[in-house]
């Protein structure tokens, strides 16, 4: 076998195992057994917790160094739907940040349920009890949480998580 950048003729690189004794073991010491799956993973949810949330920030900053490098266009970025817009300006959450393509306008956070016994377009979160409500429910439900600037139309999602999904004990 001839690997890139190794000379024809020369011997294939040794693997690294001289801290390892002649059964596998680590020399002084036991292997113990590891789990591969999600939950050996540092922060995963345990049994009975919520997972985690998905914060799209990352994605967000790419999309606008594009635009201010000049590479997206305004039309590009500023697409809201005529219903997230509505929504925004009716019953969205006002926040402190200020829309970052426009810089004119503070952008308002819009809340959409999705899940079972729900209608397929999702719910709207209209007001913070509606979520609290939700979140006791025995359904699990995924939140999507999208910015929206109502001057300009720019939107992004800005985070997922899940709530609800509880199991209730019996009294």
């Amino acid at each position: 076998m001839h690997l890139i950048g190794q000379e024809r003729g020369s011997p294939p690189p040794r693997v690294a195992t001289e801290a390892l004794a002649r059964d596998g073991r680590p020399e002084g010491g036991t292997l113990t057994s590891m789990s591969f799956g999600p939950e050996s993973m540092r922060g995963a949810p345990s049994a009975g917790q919520v997972a985690g949330q998905v914060d799209y920030r990352l994605a967000r900053n790419a999309i606008v160094s594009e635009f201010r490098k000049g590479r997206l266009s305004r039309l590009d970025v500023c697409d809201a739907h005529p219903e997230l817009l509505r929504a925004a300006i009716n019953c969205g959450q006002p926040t402190r940040e200020d829309c970052p393509i426009c810089e004119e306008a503070k952008l308002v956070l819009v809340s959409y349920v999705f899940g079972s016994r729900l209608p397929p377009s999702g719910k709207c979160i209209t007001a913070n009890g509606d979520l609290v409500k939700l979140s006791r429910g025995a359904r699990e439900l995924a939140c999507y949480m999208v910015e929206v600037c109502t001057v300009c139309s720019w939107n992004h999602l800005a985070r997922t998580f899940t709530i609800g999904g509880r199991v209730r004990s019996a009294p």
